[in-house]
């Protein structure tokens, strides 16, 4: 039996920790104790989850379901077929640089400093991301650009979806990680947090779904069969037949686990059986 550990965390990167052997003498050297953490920023996170809420409504930031605050399409779910002429042009900021991944690395970073109770550092990072959205949504209202209804978009893209097996196009990881899952009711059901790969085959077994939680703090993650979604075009949504309660339900991992080959394969097939049970035709 091959022993050598599978990552079920295809990208994201694993810490490794150091061991030594603790002698009696450690032992015996009186505890430290360390200082108690921060409270959280408080104030600075109720901020961060308006904002969050602000993007979301506008109809002008479209990232499926919400996590993936416009990744990866130059920054704001828009693309750059959806933006003028004026925005697209060769000399233009929009047309190489992703704002959105700017707004997203902010909006994570600064709620890291909130959590660990940085309030003045939090909202300096959250003033920078809003400046820079407002100035995208200031450029498009100059361009003429009409916000888009949120629901509306998002029910034609699930009628475009097409099952992964029967899809004809790639699917790249930086274009999977981070985009929204939804029923087809358009009811958020999380977001592609990682990539499994099948040690045997080495083709893409599962997605991880993260739900639950703010900003990446305190989510599930559940997996969940490649071959049991759809996909819409460029890959904006990915759609899955289930419910919250079921997905809820689901086999979990956590974040970043790993297992041996045989430990893999038994949680294989505990989650194949599980989403064969209950996923709706």
């Amino acid at each position: 039996m091959n022993t050598t550990p599978i990552k079920l965390s295809f990208a994201a990167l694993t810490a490794l920790a150091g061991f030594a052997f603790v002698t009696p003498a450690a032992l015996a050297q009186p505890a430290v104790t360390k200082p108690a953490a921060n409270k959280p920023a408080q104030k600075c996170m109720s901020a961060l989850t308006a904002f969050d809420s602000r993007l979301q409504k506008d109809g002008y930031w479209l990232h499926g379901s919400g996590y993936g605050y416009g990744y990866p399409m130059y920054g704001y779910g828009y693309g750059v077929a959806r933006l003028p002429a004026s925005l697209t042009s060769g000399s233009s900021a929009y047309w190489r640089a992703r704002p959105g991944y700017e707004v997203r690395t902010l909006i994570a970073s600064a709620n890291i400093l909130a959590q660990r109770g940085d309030q003045k550092a939090c909202e300096s990072l959250l003033g920078s991301a809003q400046d820079i959205y407002s100035t995208y949504t200031a450029d498009l209202r100059k361009g003429k650009v009409p916000p888009v209804d949120v629901s509306a978009w998002r029910r034609q893209q699930i009628a475009t979806a097409v099952a992964v097996a029967d899809a004809d196009m790639t699917f790249r990881s930086d274009q999977l990680m981070g985009t929204g899952v939804v029923n087809p009711q358009g009811e958020d059901l999380g977001s592609v947090d990682d990539i499994v790969m099948d040690p045997q085959s080495g083709k893409i077994a599962y997605l991880v779904i993260a739900r639950g939680g703010i900003f990446g703090f305190g989510e599930n993650y559940v997996p969940v069969p490649w071959l049991d979604f759809k996909a819409t075009p460029g890959n904006r949504l990915m759609v899955l037949a289930s419910t919250k309660a079921v997905i809820d339900a689901a086999p979990q991992v956590k974040e970043d686990q790993d297992f041996q080959q045989d430990e893999f394969a038994a949680q294989g097939q505990k989650v194949n059986a599980y989403w064969a049970a209950n996923l709706t035709k």
